[in-house]
């Protein structure tokens, strides 16, 4: 194997000594990293709050958030302490054994969130993969569905995660292409129309399964009376309702969880993201214990799954949302931002649409794909990322405060009324 000519420069570099800029470090990840991402050329080395720095020393504005898993900002002083305390006591034990931040960290959770029942895992879509055990299980063993026959409801547009299983009930082509056989078992609906919802279900129909606002696919708010009548209607069928708040949970919305705002409480909920503030790995089943009562030993489980150290870090994330008045910022704040976004006039803006901190814009199809717009607002110091070509998503760190967001505001508005 010899070398390439782009990895001779960089080590000709670092033996003398010279600091590497932001192609060098391109040219190193296009090298030797698998070509699954096309992120925009910035190469970020340092984050406090809502702002990080690239390895040049350029600032921006993180108007992503790293898709919400940053909620309470890049690098919070208390959840980096913990993390390194913990890390000096007590990293991983396995659930082999017990530790003493597991109880609290369900303790807590569960009063936070009215739940009853938690599965800890690592990412959202270890936990999207847990629901779904969960729920045919319990479809099985309590609703008595016939073994093999059972099945969930889920959303056209949807997006749940990456595995095998989870790309095969998504609709968007891309992320199929190439992965067949998929799992059977799931039916897609169009996402807010509970009349279709309804017209799907069948005797075999263990859960539905939604996200109260969709995220990646393009910041799609549903009608208000949409989750209280898919609420009603499991009610009444004897289904579970899950709801996927990976993304929309932990203050995004301006709420705790996303199905606040339209008065229901699934059986059970999804999150990860933010359950660590953007610092360490960490995802949780939410459940009453009629679901994930159905688990027992060597049922299911996960290596890192309820570690100690992410506990630790979970519970310091969850209390300063709380205790630092995150959730009250993202709606005052959200609400400000969104209105003063539909109020830019622009030819190219078609709709301006979210919840709290949760954004988007969508540009008309004529103006050549939001990925352009992103692009011209990197130079202008604000980071942000399109979403299904034509949306760009605006979901800075819940800490963001009007100033700032006004400072936003400039550099959108003549992006958009410019390019």
């Amino acid at each position: 194997m010899h070398k390439s000519a782009a990895m001779s420069v960089i080590e000709a570099m670092l033996k003398n000594q010279e600091r590497l800029t932001t192609s060098h470090y391109i040219a190193l990840e296009d090298e030797f990293g698998a070509k699954n991402y096309k992120p925009l050329d910035v190469v970020l080395a340092r984050g406090q709050g809502i702002w990080v720095w690239d390895v040049e020393g350029n600032k921006y504005l993180d108007c992503l958030s790293a898709y919400s898993a940053v909620n309470q900002g890049h690098c919070h002083p208390k959840i980096v302490a913990t993390m390194i305390a913990q890390a000096q006591k007590l990293t991983l034990t396995s659930r082999a054994f017990r530790n003493d931040q597991l109880g609290l960290f369900y303790k807590e959770i569960c009063e936070l969130t009215d739940s009853h029942m938690v599965l800890p895992m690592n990412s959202g879509a270890e936990a999207v993969e847990s629901v779904l055990k969960a729920v045919r299980k319990w479809g099985y063993r309590v609703k008595g569905v016939p073994e093999g026959q059972a099945e969930i409801i889920v959303c056209e547009n949807n997006f749940h995660g990456r595995t095998v299983t989870i790309v095969g009930f998504s609709s968007e082509a891309q992320y199929r292409d190439g992965y067949a056989p998929f799992t059977p078992g799931f039916i897609r609906v169009p996402f807010g129309d509970a009349e279709a919802m309804e017209k799907a279900i069948t005797p075999r129909t263990v859960a539905v399964l939604v996200e109260p606002i969709q995220g990646e696919g393009g910041i799609i708010v549903p009608p208000a009376d949409y989750l209280a009548t898919v609420r009603r209607m499991c009610d009444r069928e004897g289904i579970i309702m899950v709801t996927d708040e990976i993304q929309t949970g932990l203050g995004r919305t301006g709420r705790m969880l996303a199905e606040e705002h339209y008065g229901v409480q699934a059986d059970v909920t999804l999150i990860g993201k933010a359950l660590s503030g953007g610092v360490y790995p960490i995802s949780a089943v939410l459940s009453n214990k009629e679901v994930l009562g159905v688990f027992h030993p060597g049922d299911h489980g996960s290596t890192y799954g309820g570690n100690p150290l992410a506990c630790a870090v979970a519970r310091t994330a969850m209390r300063v949302l709380v205790e630092e008045g995150m959730i009250e910022n993202a709606d005052r704040v959200g609400g400000y931002f969104l209105e003063q976004l539909r109020g830019i006039k622009s030819s190219v803006v078609k709709e301006v649409r979210g919840r709290g901190l949760l954004i988007g814009l969508e540009l008309v199809p004529q103006a050549g794909g939001a990925r352009r717009f992103c692009e011209a607002l990197r130079t202008k110091g604000l980071l942000c990322k399109e979403t299904h070509d034509h949306v760009i998503r605006f979901a800075p760190p819940l800490i963001i405060q009007r100033p700032e967001v006004d400072w936003a505001l400039e550099r959108i508005a003549d992006v958009l009324k410019t390019n």
